[in-house]
């Protein structure tokens, strides 16, 4: 069994959206009186209190009713989150990293968690447990729970972006396939991950995949230039240090949270919806291995703005999160390598060759000529963990191209991005996007030449220009 969530919004009331901003904010209260707690013990010499059991004896002896409308539930999920943070942190600077902070940042609104037995979950009616002497509070979800009822084990409420939402999470059992169609651990597969193509897979018996990101890429495009814009109209109505904010300032600031929070969103949908693309190209050639190229290790070198702006946008760990997951559930074992020169490998004769600056790969010493990342992933499926080289796949010959993103805005013709400026070729004050251009009879818009001037529209009527 496997443990997966997922997020589904909230159709509350006013009242019911207040309720729940004050559950989140009590929650904040529970975090910042742990905080508070050890900070005190810590000036005065005394060990800190990080234990959960602990914790919660503090909790208890606060009495109830300390924290408004959040029950004993909900404040002690809060403490297993501070303790589970803490003992992490001190786990990593026992095993040296230095970098590791314990939680000391006090916030206004912290998660609450409800487990098994506390919740009731009835289709998309959901009742959260409240304090003692409180009224119920029964919240709408947005869309069915993707999971059976009897499988969810606990549900979060959380707050993103200006709305809330909640996070379910179910146990949900590994994938099972008829006698012959299971995957085979022999069958191995090598996945280099990317910016324009998010996976490029090199399969057995000359199969390769492409998972194109363009869409994802144009959407981290536009929205870094979206904010650049709305900063630059920021600063005249920043306020001063020391003062206090105005409405409009706290407005743009909203709006601002709100289109981060959506951007978020959308990429992480796109990087989902590719992972899945893998997954579904791999168990359908019975593929039990995939070996992925880890690029984490370079991240952190230098290499100018744009390019250290560029893979600060790229998200790479959750992709390989979401392609980690993906394929537990479907059975697949998934290993991560080291990807160091895997692109700059021919896969023929095995030699070093300068690193193409397009997509194309040709070696200068055997002629070998093929697509860039698919030559990655072919060099990647031939080692392991160890930094050995194995008998890896022959480089693919029949390649399946899948995009990523389709739900994006601008991704099709139907959904012309707002955020885009007008296009060259449509007429001034016609909205986007126009209809095809009326034709006489017998006549084509193949005799229309690109330096013939087009006419004005007429009233009431849209044309479609070529470009």
């Amino acid at each position: 069994m496997l443990l997966r969530t997922a997020r589904v919004g909230l159709r509350i009331s006013a009242g019911q959206r207040r309720r729940c901003f004050g559950l989140l904010v009590a929650a904040g209260d529970v975090w910042a009186c742990a905080l508070d707690m050890n900070r005190w013990r810590r000036q005065r010499g005394l060990r800190p209190i990080v234990g959960y059991q602990a914790l919660c004896r503090e909790l208890s002896a606060a009495g109830p009713g300390t924290f408004g409308e959040l029950d004993s539930v909900g404040a002690r999920s809060v403490l297993r989150r501070y303790s589970d943070a803490w003992f992490a942190t001190a786990k990593r600077r026992k095993d040296g990293e230095e970098t590791a902070r314990y939680p000391r940042r006090k916030r206004r609104l912290m998660p609450v968690r409800y487990y098994h037995g506390t919740f009731t979950l009835d289709g998309q009616r959901l009742r959260l447990p409240i304090g003692r002497g409180s009224a119920p509070l029964w919240v709408r979800l947005a869309r069915q729970v993707p999971y059976p009822p009897e499988q969810v084990r606990s549900v979060t409420l959380v707050y993103e972006g200006g709305r809330l939402f909640v996070d379910v999470t179910a146990e949900v059992p590994v994938t099972t396939y008829p006698s012959g169609q299971e995957p085979d651990t022999h069958r191995v597969a090598g996945v280099d991950p990317g910016v324009i193509h998010p996976f490029a897979v090199a399969g057995p018996d000359g199969e390769g995949l492409v998972v194109s990101g363009r869409a994802i890429r144009a959407e981290t495009h536009l929205h870094l230039k979206d904010t650049k814009h709305r900063q630059r109209a920021m600063v005249q109505r920043a306020p001063n240090p020391g003062q206090a904010g105005s409405r409009r300032w706290r407005k743009i600031r909203a709006r601002q949270r709100k289109l981060e929070a959506r951007h978020k969103r959308r990429v992480r949908q796109a990087q989902h919806e590719a992972a899945e693309t893998v997954i579904d190209w791999a168990v359908a050639r019975r593929i039990g291995t995939l070996v992925v190229g880890d690029p984490r290790g370079v991240l952190a070198l230098k290499a100018g703005r744009r390019h250290n702006q560029r893979v600060q946008a790229w998200r790479i760990g959750h992709l390989i999160r979401c392609l980690t997951d993906k394929a537990e559930q479907a059975g697949i074992a998934l290993v991560l390598v080291d990807e160091r020169g895997t692109s700059s490998t021919c896969p023929a004769c095995h030699r070093r060759v300068p690193k193409p600056s397009n997509r194309n790969f040709t070696c200068i010493r055997c002629g070998f000529s093929g697509h860039r990342d698919l030559v990655g992933g072919a060099n990647i499926a031939r080692r392991d963990p160890g930094g050995t080289t194995t008998t890896g796949n022959p480089f693919p010959v029949v390649i399946t191209h899948r995009r990523a993103g389709r739900h994006l805005p601008g991704a099709g013709r139907s959904r012309r991005d707002p955020r885009r400026s007008p296009h060259h070729g449509t007429a001034p004050g016609v909205p986007w996007p126009a209809v095809a251009r009326p034709t006489r009879s017998g006549e084509s818009l193949a005799h229309h030449s690109e330096d013939q001037p087009t006419p004005p529209p007429q009233r009431g009527k849209r044309w479609l220009t070529r470009h």
